[in-house]
C-alpha cells in the first residue's frame, strides 16, 4: 500500500529548504497518477500564496554548445556570490521506450555538491517545448524553498522548443563558432524569443573565431528580430570550461530583467505567463481524462486499426473520437483530473 502523502508537512519541509522535501514535492507535481492530482494542487496552492522575486532563466543551445558545463560553472559562480541556485534540467525521452538518461547530475557534479545548489533532472516525456510537463510547477516549488536563481535547461534547439520562454524572465541561448553558417541548425522561432546570446568555448585558439561568430550573430539578430522596442539582443563570448566572462554574461541577464521590469513590468509579464499556464493545465487535464477512460482507449484502438486498414480516414476517425469524448464530458471528474467511468 503506497505511503500516504502529508501535504502540510511537505509544505513545511519545502519552506524550510529541506532537500528531501523539495525532491518529494517535485515528484508529486510531476506525477500523473489521478490520486496525486488534488494533492499536487493543494501543495502548489499553499506554496504560492506569496510571490517571489527569483530570477528565472531559460537556457538552450545547439547540440554540443556546452549547456551543462555552462550551467555547472555559472551556478558555482552565483553560489560564490551568495545566491541559492536551483537547476531544472530536462533530458529528452526516448520515443520508443519513454526512458531518459537523466545524466545532468553527473555533468554538473561540482554544482550538485554545493549546499546552496539544487539540481533536478527530469524527463521531457512526450511534452513539446523542450521542457518537462511539470517544469513550471517545479519552479514554484524551488522558489518557495528560497532559491533566488532558477535555471531551466532545455533539451536543445528545435522548432517547437520555445515553451521555456513562457515561464522564465530571460531566455539565454548558447552558440558555437566553427559551425559554418552561424544560423545553421538554429530555428528562427528560437532567435525571435532570445534575450541574450553567448558564444561558448571562446578560449585558446578558438577565442578569435568565437569573436567572429559573435559579430556575425549580432548582425544576423538585427535581421531576424526586428524589435521595435529599441533593445538590441547582446551577443557575448565566454568560456564555461575556463570560466571566462561568466560575470559579463550574467550581467547581461540581469540587465534584461531590469529592462523587462521597466518596460513591460515584471508583474505584468508573470501575470501573462499565468494565463499561459492556465491553458496548459486545461490541455493537460483534457488529455489525461481522455487517456484514463477505458471506453475512449478502446475506441481509439479500434479507430487506429480502421485507419491503418483504410476503412476510414484520419479526419473521419478523429471526428468520431471527439464526438464520443463530448458525450462523456458530463461523467468526468474534472476536480480530480480523471474520469469516473
Amino acid at each position: 500500500m503506497p505511503r500516504k502523502i502529508d501535504v502540510p508537512a511537505l509544505v513545511e519541509g519545502v519552506r524550510e529548504g529541506r532537500r528531501a522535501a523539495i525532491a518529494q514535492a517535485i515528484t508529486l507535481v510531476e506525477s500523473r497518477l489521478p490520486a496525486h492530482r488534488p494533492l499536487a494542487r493543494q501543495l502548489l496552492t499553499e506554496l504560492t500564496r506569496e510571490p517571489t522575486s527569483a530570477v528565472r532563466v531559460g537556457i538552450s543551445g545547439v547540440p554540443g554548445a556546452g549547456k551543462s558545463t555552462f550551467i555547472n560553472s555559472m551556478g558555482q559562480r552565483l553560489v560564490e556570490q551568495g545566491h541559492k541556485v536551483a537547476v531544472l534540467a530536462v533530458d529528452p525521452s526516448s520515443t520508443r521506450t519513454g526512458g531518459s538518461v537523466l545524466g545532468d547530475r553527473t555533468r554538473m557534479g561540482e554544482l550538485t555538491q554545493l549546499e546552496n545548489a539544487f539540481v533536478r533532472p527530469s524527463p521531457s516525456g512526450n511534452h513539446l517545448g523542450g521542457v518537462a510537463r511539470a517544469t513550471r510547477e517545479a519552479m514554484l516549488v524551488v522558489e518557495a524553498a528560497g532559491y533566488d536563481v532558477i535555471i531551466v535547461e532545455t533539451v536543445g534547439v528545435g522548432q517547437s522548443e520555445v515553451a521555456v520562454a513562457g515561464m522564465v524572465d530571460t531566455f539565454l541561448m548558447l552558440a558555437l563558432s566553427r559551425s559554418g553558417d552561424q544560423l545553421q541548425g538554429i530555428k528562427r522561432g528560437i532567435l525571435e524569443i532570445t534575450d541574450v546570446i553567448a558564444v561558448n568555448k571562446a578560449d585558446g585558439d578558438n577565442a578569435g573565431e568565437a569573436r567572429v561568430a559573435a559579430r556575425e550573430l549580432s548582425i544576423a539578430m538585427k535581421l531576424v528580430t526586428q524589435q521595435n522596442d529599441g533593445r538590441r539582443v547582446p551577443v557575448l563570448t565566454c568560456s564555461a570550461l575556463q570560466r571566462i566572462s561568466l560575470d559579463e554574461v550574467w550581467q547581461a541577464v540581469i540587465e534584461h530583467r531590469e529592462w523587462l521590469d521597466e518596460t513591460v513590468g515584471l508583474a505584468h509579464h508573470r501575470a501573462q505567463q499565468q494565463v499561459v499556464w492556465m491553458h496548459s493545465q486545461i490541455e493537460a487535464t483534457l488529455l489525461d481524462s481522455m487517456r484514463s477512460s477505458q471506453q475512449l482507449r478502446d475506441l481509439r484502438d479500434r479507430l487506429e486499426e480502421d485507419v491503418r486498414e483504410g476503412r476510414t480516414s484520419a479526419l473521419e476517425a478523429s471526428g468520431d473520437f471527439l464526438r464520443e469524448f463530448a458525450t462523456q464530458v458530463p461523467q468526468m471528474d474534472w476536480a480530480q483530473g480523471r474520469t469516473v467511468l
